[in-house]
């Protein structure tokens, strides 16, 4: 390193009190759910996006806007149904007249040019509005016409979809799937949890969010978690983890030769790693442990397998399957 370099503002106790002040802030407004709240400042620390699933009501809207609030970063929100077209989506030409009377055609942003966007239930969007909004997600730029426009830095997307009415959607394909970093399940709340969202939504107070970082400090972040040291044995591990999810490999556990089409892609890989480094810095360590892997193994890694239909006939989930997977080579390491 040469002395012109300046030190990097981001070291591994400050990541540890911007993360931790982040999720203090949401915890006024957001009731319990810390596990959601964590994995998906993990997944946002990283620059990935979120599949959220969960039936209506739960808060998935209030954590991506108060996300935004101790965030600091802009938030747009976009209620996909079925007549939904791209150009709602990234925004199109209009025509404008300027001063002189002149007539020319202007671009209108649409709700995609922001830092968090809350893209409600996407699997209703005909598979068009998705794919537009997919390249968004993937190449973080949108085109429209003949011109290529980037979105704004950092970029977001947390997506959710209701698992329960299926009637006139479009489910995401699996490649789709893939381009998120984790998929997250929204529980129902506990008995003490609803009694505690119901004084908090009904009273007259309501809680206000002060931010707590930037998007350049999120970037920060990022950069610290990606040097965030991988022993080989650990990365051999990882990969033993994501092949064992593979019906055709010989480490695979019997459950997944039963009910598993087919395995997680080489990006399942990445987001174990990745949101393993991250996961270790939360922790307090500056070293990537099996541990680490073990616990975003689910959400990493649910979204990347598919099931046969004797797994929907036995109602074996992908969870089950991760969690046979993650057993297998606990047994096989000790």
């Amino acid at each position: 390193m040469t002395a012109a370099q300046p030190e990097p503002a981001m070291d591994p106790e400050r990541f540890q009190e911007v993360a931790l002040g982040i999720e203090k802030e949401l915890a006024r407004v957001i009731v319990g759910q810390q596990e959601l709240v964590r994995f998906t400042l993990i997944a946002m620390i990283a620059g990935g996006h979120v599949l959220l699933e969960g039936q209506p009501g739960l808060g998935k809207t209030v954590l991506v806007r108060s996300l935004s609030g101790a965030l600091d970063l802009d938030f747009a929100r976009i209620q996909f149904t079925p007549d939904l077209m791209p150009a709602d989506v990234t925004g199109t030409h209009i025509v404008s007249e300027d001063e002189t009377g002149r007539r020319r055609f202007e671009f209108q942003p649409g709700p995609l040019f922001t830092n968090l966007l809350l893209a409600d239930e996407i699997n209703r969007a005909t598979p068009k509005t998705q794919s537009a909004l997919l390249e968004a997600m993937q190449e973080r730029q949108v085109t429209v016409g003949d011109r290529t426009r980037p979105l704004p830095a950092p970029f977001f997307v947390l997506a959710t979809q209701n698992p329960i009415e299926l009637e006139g959607t479009y489910p995401l394909p699996e490649a789709q799937l893939d381009r998120f970093f984790f998929k997250l399940l929204v529980p129902f709340p506990e008995a003490a949890d609803l009694a505690e969202i119901a004084r908090r939504t009904t009273g007259a107070v309501e809680a206000s969010l002060h931010p707590v970082a930037n998007g350049e400090e999120l970037a920060g972040m990022s950069l610290l978690a990606r040097e965030v040291p991988v022993a080989e044995p650990v990365m051999e591990q990882a990969v033993e983890i994501l092949l064992s999810t593979h019906p055709e490999k010989s480490s695979a556990p019997e459950e997944v030769r039963r009910y598993v089409r087919w395995g997680a892609s080489p990006r399942g890989l990445q987001t174990l790693v990745l949101g393993g480094r991250i996961r270790a810095l939360l922790e307090g360590r500056y070293n990537l442990a099996i541990e680490d892997l073990e616990a975003v193994a689910a959400p990493a890694l649910r979204h990347r397998i598919f099931l046969n239909f004797e797994a929907d006939a036995a109602g074996v989930t992908a969870d089950e399957l991760v969690a046979s997977v993650v057993k297998a080579q606990h047994a096989h390491h000790r």
